[in-house]
Formats: structure tokens, C-alpha cells, sequence
């Protein structure tokens, strides 16, 4: 063969390497790991992201019972997953993934989250003032007031200002004077202190007499001496035990109460306040019936029926209370 010939003859090409190494630089890996506490409890349910630098092929997934996640057909190249879980603090791992490699990270661990505990300190007297708010609406039948029971299991104790203001509501409800419009009237039907005559004079003074009674008796008895001798005028619902011991415990009430302090102690205030309320009634029933023995006949009454409004409160009164506090 000629040299001219030589010249003219093709090149024989050569061999394409990029292109055959092309399909093992594509093969999809698999990157897979566990999820765990500090304690090294596995963490069921972390979310799992999978991401690219780019944003392709996001991935997501939870970890399953055994804390473990695993992302199939991956393509190779770089990569970043982040792991998050309730209560635990998020966690970031990146790395590389060669092309048919089956990547397993190592265990990543969760550390428990920072916890911001706000603790709102309120004063007792406010809170206070929103369980005497709720005593204010129970009424027996819905019409008579029940403002001096508490059905609360751990009331808080009321200040001076308090124990005033349930007394102030007392007397001046509409009930109140129709219960001393009722007293006056049975009074003057039996004939009961005769020195007040009869006719609308008489009723009149009668009617003046019993509600001066509740009145005098509530301030004194349920505000002024209570707040003097730090005592609640309350009656606190037991409403658990056996009958007997809800029996004694109501009976009892008419003479114990609770201090401020919480403590049971002898209620000097109701029983002072009985004395004090019966010994101002002297200035205005009529003299014939004044005296020491209206005094501790009064007393007397008094004490006994409370005890006899403290069973009622225990056993049948709540029942009849549509708004009972709770």
C-alpha cells in the first residue's frame, strides 16, 4: 500500500469509556439507621426527611417499632436527612452516597426538648372571690339563696371583705324579706308577743323584728366576728362517708367551723354572735318579753336550728340546688 493510500485509510475509533461507566455511576443505593433516646429507648414514630442539595427526591417516612428508617432506590451523591419527635429536640445528618452502596447511618439520638413551665401565682383572695361568685348563684329550687355552703373540696379561705360582702347579699335579698314578711305573719296569727298589738301596726313591728333579727345575726354572727376571730362562716358539704358520720358531722358544724388557718376549732363566732343578736333584740321587742331568757332562749333556737340546717345541707339541699358550685 502506497503512502497516499495510508493517508486516505479511516481511523479506528476509540473505545467510549464515559459512556460505558455511565450505568454504575447512576445505581441507586439505600440509606437506612435507628432512631433513639438518650436513655438508648428507641423512638417510634420520628419523622424522617430525606433531602437533596438541590431539592430533588425529597424523601419522608416515620421510624417503625424499632426505632429504624430506610430509604430504598436513593440515587447516589450527596444528601442530608433531619429527624424530629415530639418533645425531642431535631437532629441533622448528612453525608455522600456512592452509586449501589447501602448506607447505614449510625444510631442518631434524640435529646429531650427544653420545656418552658410558666407558673401564674394568683392571690387567694381572687380566687377566692371566684368560688364565692359561684356560691352566689345557688339557690334551693332556684329562688331561695344557699350562699353559705361551700360544695368545693379544698375552698379557699375568705378575707373580712368577703365574709361581708356574702352577708350583705343575704340581707338584702328578696327572699330574705319574704321569709321575715312570713315570720311576722305567723307571729301575729298565734297571737306572739302581744306587745305589738295587732293590725298592720302590728305586723309591721313584727316584720321589723325578724328581719332585724337575720340582719343583726348575719353581720354579727356570719361577718363581723368571723373576721375578728378569723373564722369561716361556711357550712363545707361532706357529702362522703357513711350516714352515721355525715350525721355527726352536720350536727356538730352548728357549734365547730373552720379557721382561716383550715383548722377546725369552736365556733365562737356563731355562738358569740347569738348572744350579741339575741341581747340587741331587747331594744326593740316589747318589754314584757325582754330579758335574759329571751336571750338564751334565742341562742338556744339559733344553734339548734342550724344544726337542724346543717342535716338538711348534708342530705337532701344539693339535691335541690341547680347551680351548685363544684
Amino acid at each position: 500500500m502506497t503512502a497516499q493510500a495510508q493517508q486516505q485509510a479511516p481511523a479506528t475509533p476509540a473505545p467510549n469509556l464515559t459512556s460505558s461507566a455511565q450505568p454504575d455511576q447512576l445505581s441507586p443505593g439505600s440509606i437506612g439507621g435507628t432512631v433513639v433516646d438518650e436513655t438508648g429507648a428507641v423512638v417510634v414514630g420520628a419523622r424522617v426527611k430525606l433531602t437533596r442539595p438541590d431539592g430533588s427526591s425529597a424523601q419522608e417516612l416515620v421510624s417503625d417499632e424499632g426505632g429504624l428508617f430506610l430509604f430504598a432506590n436513593v440515587p447516589p451523591g450527596d444528601f442530608e436527612i433531619k429527624i424530629s419527635a415530639g418533645g425531642f429536640t431535631e437532629q441533622l445528618i448528612s453525608g455522600s452516597l456512592h452509586p449501589g452502596e447501602i448506607y447505614t447511618a449510625p444510631p442518631v439520638t434524640l435529646a429531650l426538648a427544653a420545656v418552658n413551665t410558666e407558673i401564674q401565682v394568683r392571690p387567694q383572695s381572687e380566687i377566692a372571690e371566684e368560688q364565692i361568685k359561684e356560691q352566689e348563684k345557688q339557690r334551693v329550687l332556684g329562688v331561695v339563696p344557699n350562699f353559705y355552703v361551700s360544695y368545693l373540696a379544698n375552698p379557699v379561705s375568705l378575707n373580712a371583705k368577703q365574709k361581708f360582702e356574702i352577708a350583705w347579699k343575704t340581707a338584702i335579698d328578696p327572699v330574705t324579706f319574704a321569709l321575715s314578711g312570713l315570720v311576722a305573719g305567723v307571729e301575729q296569727a298565734q297571737g306572739a308577743f302581744g306587745g305589738y298589738g295587732q293590725g298592720a301596726q302590728g305586723y309591721a313591728k313584727r316584720f321589723g323584728a325578724a328581719y332585724s333579727d337575720t340582719m343583726i345575726s348575719t353581720f354579727i354572727g356570719s361577718a363581723l366576728l368571723p373576721s375578728l376571730f378569723r373564722q369561716d362562716p361556711r357550712y363545707f358539704y361532706k357529702g362522703t362517708g357513711s350516714v352515721r358520720s355525715r350525721f355527726w358531722y352536720a350536727l356538730a358544724s352548728a357549734v365547730m367551723c373552720k379557721g382561716d388557718n383550715q383548722r377546725w376549732q369552736p365556733n365562737y363566732s356563731a355562738i358569740l354572735g347569738g348572744l350579741a343578736g339575741a341581747g340587741i333584740s331587747n331594744l326593740y321587742y316589747p318589754a314584757r318579753d325582754r330579758g335574759a331568757a329571751l336571750v338564751f332562749e334565742n341562742v338556744a333556737i339559733g344553734t339548734g336550728t342550724t344544726a337542724a340546717v346543717n342535716l338538711l345541707q348534708e342530705f337532701v339541699v344539693k339535691k335541690l340546688t341547680p347551680h351548685a358550685s363544684h
